[in-house]
């Protein structure tokens, strides 16, 4: 190691330069991304298994070997990394190139799949989508949608960031099996199984997508497909019904909403991988706070209104219930939140605006979770009002030396440092429980706990 050019404690020490077996693990890389690039702007079809496999093993070859090489000859701890001063996690030219560029492929993803290569009744797939045919025939027997697309590369990407996730934490336990939860129900619940319902001719269902998430779940459509699949079809609308009645109430009473959004859901699991070099870039202020409350309460209202509306309209025909066709309602959401907002904000503006956008101003399922954590109920038979969750984060202020790791890396904008300095235990309807306070906390000032 070069000594540093300078020995003040303000200096720049610029100490994580590539080495060698870093830059070949990189190239190994950039050339498996680079195989998908030629394949899908050449607009190519043929000989996409090769193409495939050969790009996908340059990707995962590089990013384990690269994940090896950062973290091997460091000890077990967290390492900032220089993150405030990294163009890339700082809001920089890299970071906006970045954000240009997620930004740009979800709105081709949404709204012009054709330039990724998807191909129209008689025409074969092409370029990117063509790429990743030979996989989907092996899960489910048809060509690849834009969506298959999208649901492998996001698979893959947690996968990859998640062993690199937990390398760089492989000294907290908790965020070892969170990571591996994650991974898990990514990859099987949420990609692989649905995918081999569809080849056993079922409807397409993710198990883990619970409604007001699940948006849709009561659409015409939807509960007809569930329908006519017959007893494994009832069998899926009983789960998603008991799900958000039943299941998701007890699992938050015993374990708060971090049951959920730390350890199942796939929106959490990107941020909490690919987006854990963002984490800290989530806005602290009382400002951001006072409009993630009103934005994303207003989204779970909206579901509400828009779920109750379809279903009036199913069993009583009558579609204006709210003075707006129920139809109205549902392209209404699904542009507005379901595609613009979880997805073109949700993942772009990751290296802008950290990676809890999404579930910090719009999931619906994060509010709903949220009501359940943070409020108190009163019950007949108690004195005393009840809270509707024993989770909550206890604080022993008088160990805290008030060095702010805590509320840095909160990626869902609390001040943890305000409550610790205070000695009051968190409890907030925003907090996901994914750790990381407590985990960079260098006194052990901070414990998850249900009390």
């Amino acid at each position: 190691m070069q000594p540093y050019k300078s020995i003040s404690i303000t200096a720049h020490h610029q100490t994580d330069s590539l080495n060698s077996t870093q830059k070949v693990s990189l190239t190994l890389l950039g050339l498996g991304i680079l195989l998908q690039m030629v394949f899908w702007l050449s607009f190519r079809s043929e000989g996409a298994g090769l193409w495939l496999w050969s790009s996908l093993g340059l990707v995962t070859l590089g990013s384990l070997w690269y994940t090896y090489n950062q973290y091997n000859q460091t000890l077990p701890g967290i390492k900032n990394n220089h993150n405030w001063f990294s163009s890339l996690t700082s809001g920089g030219t890299f970071a906006w190139i970045l954000a240009i560029f997620l930004t740009g492929f979800y709105v081709i993803l949404y709204w012009f799949p054709v330039f990724l290569g998807l191909g129209k009744e008689s025409v074969s797939n092409t370029g990117l989508v063509a790429l990743f045919d030979p996989l989907s025939m092996i899960l489910k027997g048809k060509p690849a949608s834009e969506w298959f697309v999208y649901g492998a590369i996001y698979t893959i990407t947690i996968l990859l960031m998640g062993i690199k996730f937990i390398y760089k934490y492989r000294h907290n336990k908790y965020q070892v099996y969170r990571t591996f939860s994650i991974m898990f129900f990514q990859t099987a619940i949420a990609f692989i199984l649905p995918e081999i319902m569809q080849s056993l001719n079922k409807p397409y269902y993710d198990f883990k997508n619970i409604w007001p998430l699940n948006y849709y779940f009561f659409f015409d459509w939807n509960i007809d497909a569930m329908l006519a699949a017959g007893t494994f079809g009832y069998f899926m609308l009983f789960w998603g019904i008991l799900s958000f009645l039943v299941i998701t109430p007890v699992l938050t009473y015993f374990y708060g909403k971090r049951w959920y959004c730390s350890w199942v859901c796939g929106c959490g699991g990107l941020a909490e991988t690919a987006g854990d070099p963002f984490r800290h870039l989530s806005d602290k202020s009382l400002k951001a706070w006072k409009i993630e409350r009103w934005m994303i309460h207003s989204v779970l209202v909206f579901v509400v209104l828009m779920t109750v509306s379809v279903l009036v309209a199913r069993f009583t025909g009558i579609r204006n219930i709210f003075l707006i066709d129920s139809g109205t309602l549902s392209q209404v959401y699904g542009f507005l939140i379901g595609a613009a907002f979880s997805g073109v904000v949700g993942v772009g503006f990751y290296p802008l605006l950290g990676s809890r956008v999404w579930c910090r101003f719009g999931c619906p399922m994060a509010a709903y979770l949220g009501i359940l954590q943070r409020f108190t109920i009163k019950l007949p038979w108690k004195k005393e009002s009840t809270r509707m969750s024993k989770f909550r984060i206890t604080t022993n202020g008088s160990q805290c030396i008030s060095c702010g790791n805590c509320s840095t890396y909160c990626e869902m904008g609390i001040d943890v440092k305000s409550y610790a300095q205070r000695q009051e235990d968190i409890v907030r309807a925003s907090c996901v429980g994914c750790g990381i306070c407590s985990a960079v906390c260098p006194r052990g000032v901070l414990r998850l706990e249900s009390i």
